[in-house]
């Protein structure tokens, strides 16, 4: 997918992930060679043998996976270069491909369907085959130019892709899908635009607004494509473009520009005083609760099979660190703003009653306002949740190898940690072993909505490769036409014997059949798409009539086509369908050597070794919903913590 060549630490990790691909795709193959030759097999000793070869394999495969895992879990290769005091945020891969030749049966088809010569569109594939190369390859523009063209020239007329291949190889597990289908490749680009919209968000400064703007931006941005992708698309057969999986994903993304909202509010410092404080405690608490469902979504079958152990466990560590946040900032208000004389009772009682659906037994909110002794108690209670709340954090991060790692991690949450028990330790012990009061829930509340952003394919503009093919209104795919048919036409007494209408490009209509054009084989309806040797696909009414009339008595050839009746098309927005069905090829397709392939010659239907393939085989292709625009939106080097003012009097940090 990435350049070789490149340097970067994005092109060195994808190129690590393609090789792993290719690992995972040998092994895939062997074990579905040693799952035949069991299942045809009655030697019990070859069955030892291959039962033997079979453990090793899936040894094998778990070992791929869990490196896999691994490369998905290097947030810190995307993080923004600037020294940050941030939890990481999680990034997707791109799906991998491997390079197609659209020579031979793009080729093949423009001879066959539009009767030209082939040889003439040579540079228009190639130009195709490039930025169908580029777009795997971590270019932002070109993803989307891609992706356009895919959408609105490629599906919509002038190419059949029905003789060609579309590898793509699982974002999460490495397992290649192969078919003959344009639909998996439009969604395998759909979802690499997701990913790069995530990248570019765990990229963006998190020590500036603008930087965190940029961020919201793109995560929001991102759960649109990705729910784009899961509206638009049913029965996709990879498990990272499954309808389970793009849910859990976009409520990450979701997830993610809502941290990134609670960050930019707290960015210039956060004071400590009390109305401020019970905001903030009502956002990070919401922050909290998006990461508790997206870590539930995350252990639900069949997802949690195949998303990254690393990413469900990053996901409770944020919910448990987020949640122990508003503990401690609820309990900042009880136990450093008690109510004075020119206090607004009423104010603060509300916004105080606004944190909690109910109080412990006994409690109400004006009487701890005014009660020293309770709010010490409940304001101790909810530091000691907080610091629960940081334990099972540090405990959980433990536990993982991968995010023990991460040593930003690692610090922001030992610094949270450490900050909660030391406001503890301030506030007086004696009477400890009488207190049973126990920090009721906080109420979640945000201001700030957060949404997806559907993408916008029609401010894309991108170039029709196959241009001198004719407009794709008239000379679509799926329209048949006769060949071009030569007309000499003798102009009499400066009269045609036809009238011209239409745009580009123009029909004959009204034909006298006495003339001498109708005698030589025009028909009404014929398209004009040459006149005098000279094109005229893309000309006017008027301009055709100026090339006639230019010739004036003199002879002049004119090329029509008619075009021909076609049968309705077969569930024209659906792939699966009970005639002439499309096919999920399995992993031999991919087996195949590449200079051993026919180009010419369509892959016979094999039997997947993939779960989807025979029980399922109807639900192998995805559907497709036309597109629509929906309108939607677009240093600091020093190393910031959220806790450097911790000691001033007017911020809590």
């Amino acid at each position: 997918g990435c350049n070789p060549l490149a340097e970067t630490g994005r092109s060195k990790l994808q190129n690590q992930r393609a090789v792993l691909n290719q690992q995972i795709l040998k092994a895939v193959r062997m074990r579905a060679g040693a799952e035949n030759l069991l299942r045809a097999t009655t030697n019990n000793k070859v069955r030892e043998q291959v039962l033997l070869e079979l453990s090793f394999v899936n040894s094998d495969l778990q070992i791929l996976k869990e490196e896999l895992e691994g490369l998905n879990i290097s947030v810190e290769v995307y993080q923004n270069a600037e020294e940050t005091f941030s939890i990481p945020l999680v990034p997707l891969g791109l799906k991998e491909t491997k390079d197609v030749d659209f020579t031979l049966p793009l080729k093949d088809f423009i001879l066959e369907h539009y009767s030209q010569d082939s040889s003439e569109y040579e540079d228009e594939i190639a130009d195709l085959m490039d930025l169908r190369q580029v777009s795997s390859s971590m270019a932002y523009s070109e993803v989307f130019q891609y992706t356009v063209y895919l959408f609105f020239s490629m599906d919509s007329a002038n190419l059949n892709t029905s003789n060609i291949f579309f590898p793509r190889y699982d974002s999460f597990t490495g397992v290649p899908v192969c078919q003959q289908n344009l639909l998996l490749e439009k969604a395998s680009i759909l979802f690499n635009i997701g990913a790069l919209y995530t990248q570019i968000g765990t990229r963006c400064n998190r020590q500036t607004q603008a930087g965190l703007e940029n961020a919201v931006d793109a995560f929001q941005k991102a759960a649109g494509v990705l729910s784009y992708l899961k509206e638009t698309f049913t029965h996709t057969p990879s498990y990272d473009m499954s309808p389970g999986m793009l849910n859990v994903l976009v409520k990450m993304m979701l997830a993610q520009a809502r941290e990134c909202v609670f960050e930019q509010i707290g960015l210039s410092g956060i004071r400590n005083e009390f109305f401020t404080l019970v905001k903030m405690t009502q956002e990070v608490a919401k922050v909290g609760e998006v990461y508790m469902l997206v870590n539930t979504a995350m252990n639900q079958e069949p997802v949690k099979e195949n998303i990254p152990y690393s990413w469900s466990k990053l996901a409770q560590i944020k919910s448990d660190h987020y949640k122990a946040l508003a503990h401690y900032f609820i309990a900042t208000i009880l136990c450093d703003h008690e109510l004075q004389p020119g206090d607004d009772e009423d104010q603060q009682e509300k916004a105080l009653s606004q944190l909690y659906d109910s109080l412990p037994e006994g409690l109400m909110v004006l009487a701890v306002l005014k009660d020293k002794v309770q709010r010490k108690q409940l304001g101790k209670a909810h530091l000691r949740q907080a610091i629960v709340y940081h334990e099972e954090a540090l405990r959980v991060c433990g536990l993982c190898k991968k995010l023990r790692n991460i040593e930003v991690l690692q610090e922001v949450l030992t610094a949270a940690h450490k900050r909660s028990l030391l406001k503890y330790s301030q506030q007086e012990t004696e009477d400890d072993f009488l207190s049973l009061t126990q920090a009721p829930d906080i109420l979640p509340k945000t201001e700030h909505k957060i949404e997806t952003i559907a993408p916008q394919f029609s401010k894309v503009k991108v170039k029709d490769f196959f241009h001198k093919l004719g407009p794709l209104t008239v000379f679509s795919a799926k329209q048949r036409w006769t060949a071009p048919r030569t007309i000499c036409l003798h102009p009499e007494a400066g009269e045609l014997g036809f009238s011209l209408k239409g745009g580009s490009p123009v029909q004959v209509y009204c034909l006298d059949p006495l003339c001498s054009a109708a005698s030589a084989g025009l028909k009404e309806g014929d398209y004009v798409v040459s006149v005098g040797g000279m094109d005229c696909k893309w000309l006017g009414v008027n301009e055709v009539l100026e090339k006639l009339q230019s010739v004036g008595k003199q002879p002049v050839e004119l090329e029509v086509i008619s075009c021909q009746d076609t049968a309705a098309s077969l569930h024209s927005k659906s792939a699966t369908y009970s005639m002439g069905m499309q096919k999920t090829y399995s992993l031999i397709c991919l087996a195949m050597n590449e200079d051993k392939i026919d180009h010419t010659k369509k892959a016979p239907l094999k039997l997947p070794f993939l779960s989807w393939g025979t029980k399922n085989r109807q639900k192998a292709a995805s559907t497709l919903c036309l597109p629509s625009a929906v309108a939607g939106s677009s240093q600091n080097k020093k190393k910031l913590s959220p806790f450097t003012l911790l000691n001033s009097e007017s911020s809590l940090y």
